[in-house]
């Protein structure tokens, strides 16, 4: 049963007038999840593409203190949109309606609904680019997108979400609507609004509208494949590289746990032997890309590469990309249950990464695989598990305690792009500090003081741990 009573319900419905509230257990249980652990029952779950229906319904959960959860298609990895002190669930992903590519200000308006890969397609129609490029793009919500500051394999050259937010629509938590940014790229206009939510994981508000800057689209690409048998080879490798005035579009790693989980999975040719194989895209005018080639092709024989390769077809150079797309489903082959890490460290200390990573593996007896964009120093430890087995999530537990310790300790950050939702939330302190963590803290009570917006997230209950065995 839900725990908005009938009065509180009956004028949710009032307002909806163009949408659904559901309220029946089993649409509810549907909105309970995402792609990290745990369910969450919520009250109530409301689809509505009217913006504002949906400040109304703010404004009454701001009076009657309901927790308000906006959610996408709920790809998230930190449990971003968990309904973890029950309350409304805002379905944005019906919000898909607005996808308008202005050529002329290199500008894509956008509602939060819209798929990540439309709003790639409709620029490329034009000879523009959107740069993010997270995994998920194909089933993210670019509203989740910009709540988490979510990134990808193009990070390295060209950043993240937050690089490409000129404004926004927000609802604040107290119901009323306001635009922060613009259509032009230069604005020193105040605070940067835009930016603090961005990345702020829906604590600060609903995101309704987006303008996005676009790039004109790069007229050619070159992939280049180096083989290692030392990961400490593979990591000069990509020092020498970044210091030779060469930016690749990516840099993706893959250690050998992982060729030999794609190797079983679908054969792609990878070496079961080797230790580690990275994947470069450089990107540009076609003449600058085939002499970078060249140069990366020169830099990685000459720091120890046993193998460079070169694709001479498209269909050679999809070969190999679709190779490490497949990690993913490979590694899952072996045990049901994959905890996905983001762990990013300063790239000079990513060999000192990769050790602490097989000594946490040895220590806690786990299927740990390595693979990530190591060219910005985000890693994505992934741990193969069964949650059903209780003990093997209680060391699942321990080990990402201490990979995060490990990443704070080299210098580095708990997150590169997935959040830190409820899964990363006791480690906040860790890399903040009490005062930092304080800060933050103080921004969200002056936005939100009746803490209705998205709470349980980021911001750590008293003896909060991180638990994957329920």
């Amino acid at each position: 049963m839900s725990s908005l009573n009938e009065r509180q319900l009956n004028e949710i419905r009032h307002i909806v007038k163009t949408g659904r509230v559901l309220t029946s257990e089993s649409d509810r249980f549907s909105y309970s999840y995402d792609a990290s652990f745990g369910t969450y029952l919520p009250d109530v779950v409301i689809q509505t593409k009217d913006v504002q229906e949906l400040a109304a319904l703010v404004k009454l959960a701001n009076r009657e203190r309901i927790p308000v959860y906006p959610r996408g298609h709920a790809t998230s990895l930190s449990g971003g949109p968990l309904p973890v002190k029950g309350g409304m669930v805002i379905d944005l992903s019906v919000m898909n309606d607005v996808l308008e590519i202005d050529a002329e200000d290199l500008v894509a308006i956008v509602s939060p609904g819209v798929l990540t890969a439309d709003i790639h397609k409709a620029a490329e129609a034009v000879g523009l680019m959107y740069p993010p490029d997270p995994s998920s793009s194909h089933v993210s919500t670019i509203g989740g997108n910009l709540a988490e500051n979510s990134g990808g394999p193009r990070g390295l050259k060209y950043g993240t979400t937050k690089d490409y937010v000129l404004g926004l629509e927000v609802i604040t938590p107290q119901g009323d609507i306001i635009r922060t940014g613009g259509r032009t790229v230069k604005n020193v206009t105040g605070y940067d609004l835009t930016k603090l939510i961005v990345g702020s994981e829906g604590t600060l508000g609903i995101i309704t509208k987006a303008i996005l800057r676009l790039i004109p689209k790069p007229p050619a690409s070159e992939t280049v494949m180096a083989i290692f048998d030392s990961l400490v080879d593979a990591g000069r490798a990509i020092s020498e590289i970044l210091t030779s005035g060469i930016l690749p579009a990516k840099m993706e790693l893959m250690d050998q746990a992982s060729m030999v989980a794609v190797e079983n999975y679908q054969p792609s040719g990878l070496p079961k032997d080797a230790e580690a194989l990275i994947l470069i895209e450089l990107d540009g005018h076609p003449a600058a890309v085939r002499d970078e080639a060249e140069q990366v092709f020169r830099v990685c024989r000459a720091v120890g590469a046993r193998e460079v390769r070169i694709p001479q077809t498209k269909e050679e150079k999809e070969q190999m990309w679709k190779a490490r797309k497949l990690v993913s489903p490979a590694i899952v082959q072996k045990k049901p249950t994959k905890i996905s890490e983001d762990a990013t460290v300063p790239r000079s200390k990513i060999p000192d990464m990769c050790r602490r990573l097989q000594e946490i593996k040895k220590k806690y007896d786990i299927d740990l695989v390595v693979f990530g964009h190591i060219g910005d120093g985000n890693l994505h430890p992934n741990i193969i598990a069964d949650k059903s087995d209780k003990d093997e999530m209680r060391r699942v537990e321990q080990a990402i305690a201490e990979i995060f310790e490990a990443a704070v300790e080299l210098g580095g950050t708990l997150s590169g792009e997935h959040g830190i939702g409820i899964m990363k939330a006791p480690f906040m302190e860790m890399e903040l500090g009490p005062i930092g963590l304080d800060m933050m803290k103080r921004i969200k009570q002056a936005w939100d003081p009746n803490n209705i917006m998205n709470p349980g997230k980021i911001f750590p209950e008293p003896g909060q741990k991180l638990v994957l065995s329920e």
